[in-house]
């Protein structure tokens, strides 16, 4: 359960980030609420499979760390773009950890989907996806 709860640790990460991306993203409002709401319901799968699988999930921390401070548009997008790259490799770690058909399938997705997010940020692609620098 490391990796799921480790992933689910980056949803709670990718969700307060996206809070505090999205004020500063007034033309890409709706894209970033948009990428916010599907973080949300994918922090949620999670938790409910790792509930399934009886384990008690990670609570979300009060505050995060950001990199670098986010006071404009381009800092945004470069805090998103981070966010989906970091978190793409969370769940790439999953897929191979998962031990439930269900787990595997959701952190196969969702390694898809941050790469796709972390594109329409301004994020360069990736051969892999999730494992840049560990192939």
């Amino acid at each position: 359960m490391d990796a799921a709860q480790a992933a689910l640790a980056g949803e709670h990460a990718c969700v307060y980030g996206y809070g505090v991306a999205g004020a500063h993203l007034p033309d890409r409002a709706e894209e970033a609420l948009g990428a916010l709401t599907a973080h949300r319901s994918r922090r949620d799968a999670l938790t409910a499979l790792i509930v399934a699988a009886g384990a008690e999930p990670g609570a979300a921390e009060p505050g995060y760390a950001l990199p670098s401070p986010v006071t404009d548009p381009a800092s945004a997008q470069a805090l998103a773009v981070l966010l989906e790259q970091r978190l793409g490799a969370l769940y790439a770690d999953l897929v191979g950890a998962a031990a439930t058909p269900e787990l595997r399938e959701l952190a196969v997705r969702a390694v898809v989907a941050s790469s796709v997010q972390a594109l329409t940020w301004g994020g360069a692609p990736s051969a892999f996806p999730g494992l840049d620098g560990r192939v």
